[in-house]
């Protein structure tokens, strides 16, 4: 590390909160599309993305000329006291292309949090009812209410205290950890017959692949049980599509690859190209339930963030981003696949759905020596899953072939090293 970083670390130590947890100990300077600076002038490819939210790159011109636009009209009236026509126009594009049955409507925030919350508000009013299920390994968010609804303690509800009550979870069908369909379904009813009686549950909340908890991607015959048992009982059926929407997965939302349909989503990351918006969609009755001044926020649908919005939906279009997230997540798949039969004890499975792609290792330790190892070599990768040993890859859907091959030949590089530095790492720690 540099004397620069090295003195930025120590006051950034100084002056924020350690709960902050910041993976890179370099800090960036500048971006464009695939590729981040340093203060030193170093390039990493990035793979990473902002935690998916930059399917359209950093600072694609698109986004940055309708920000610019929009810059130059006005910044904030607060929708809710002098609306803008923008904020309906990128309401009738998002209910034109929701895999909700019409007519749909949408309201929109500030963070995926928010929009999970909203969603929950929305159900309520809805139903009449306060109970919410949702699944192990899952992520929603960190405010109270999605810290509850999150599958997993650690480090996100760890140390916060009781979370808020009426939240329930059920296993997520995960067949290479032994959760069959049946079992998931089993456990649903479990928690009806356990836990909250059915006519008190107003939404099953889920992920249709699973973020933070290792890109697990839903079966397709478990959403159908899914959606007839809330049929049966009255129960909302919400897709929470903060991560996997906006093309990632290979189809504008990743719902659109399955028949069921759902009552609500929910959407954030990629929908604003790096400025922050998120967004509820539903079924009409559904989304008139609360009353006025139920919904909104200061900042909720900021015009700037509407305005890049606007711009993600034309350039994954123009730029024909749906296929190409399937062109290059069946690429890092083959990759990935020609590592494995060198790999075979190293990695465990390879799951994707377009470019929502991971590869989950035997243990955290050796995912976190791949991610090192990348990063000093230029490449930016993240970690998920239950026990950290699972591989995420976010990179923007518009990176050039090029320099993806880059980041796939250094990716190749780093499982090659593996071997080395696990026995460097183990020397030491002896």
């Amino acid at each position: 590390m540099n004397a620069k970083h090295s003195a930025l670390n120590t006051r950034k130590q100084q002056a924020t909160p350690r709960g902050v947890g910041v993976m890179c100990q370099w800090y960036a300077e500048k971006a464009e599309n695939a590729t981040i600076w340093d203060m030193q002038g170093n390039q990493y490819i990035d793979f990473a993305g902002g935690i998916a939210v930059l399917n359209t790159g950093h600072r694609h011109p698109k986004v940055i000329a309708a920000v610019t636009e929009q810059l130059n009209k006005f910044t904030h009236t607060a929708y809710q006291i002098t609306p803008y026509e923008s904020y309906v126009a990128l309401a009738e594009r998002i209910n034109d292309r929701a895999p909700i049955v019409k007519p749909a409507k949408s309201a929109f925030f500030s963070t995926g949090a928010e929009a999970v919350e909203n969603a929950v508000k929305i159900a309520r009013s809805y139903t009449g009812r306060q109970g919410v299920i949702t699944f192990g390994n899952g992520f929603h968010g960190r405010s109270f209410m999605t810290m509850a609804m999150t599958g997993k303690v650690a480090p996100y509800k760890r140390d916060f205290g009781v979370m808020p009550a009426g939240v329930f979870h059920a296993r997520y069908p995960v067949p290479t950890q032994g959760i069959s369909v049946d079992a998931a379904i089993e456990s649903v009813e479990n928690i009806f017959h356990e836990d909250i009686a059915p006519h008190d549950v107003a939404a099953i909340v889920l992920e249709p692949v699973q973020g933070e908890g290792g890109f697990h991607i839903v079966p397709a015959e478990f959403l159908k049980r899914l959606r007839a048992l809330c049929d049966q009982h009255g129960i909302l059926l919400i897709a929470d599509e903060v991560q996997s929407g906006f093309a990632r997965t290979g189809e504008f939302f990743a719902m659109n690859h399955f028949e069921t349909n759902v009552d609500l989503m929910t959407m954030a990351k990629s929908m604003g190209g790096g400025f922050p918006i998120s967004g509820v969609v539903g079924r009409a009755e559904v989304m008139d339930a609360p009353n006025p001044g139920g919904l909104g926020g200061t900042y909720a649908g900021s015009p700037i963030s509407i305005a890049a919005a606007h711009a993600v939906i034309d350039v994954i279009d123009e730029e024909n981003l749906c296929d190409r997230a399937n062109e290059l997540g069946t690429k890092l798949v083959t990759t990935l696949n020609s590592i494995q039969q060198n790999s075979s004890k190293v990695i465990t499975e390879i799951r994707a759905l377009g470019s929502m792609v991971a590869v989950e290792l035997q243990t955290a330790e050796q995912a976190k020596i791949i991610q090192n190892y990348a990063m000093d070599k230029g490449l930016l990768l993240l970690t998920c899953g239950k026990n950290g040993n699972v591989i995420r890859f976010l990179y923007p859907l518009t990176i050039p072939m090029e320099q993806f091959d880059q980041g796939l030949n250094i990716l190749k590089d780093s499982f090659a090293a593996l071997g080395v530095s696990k026995a460097t790492v183990m020397e030491k720690s002896a």
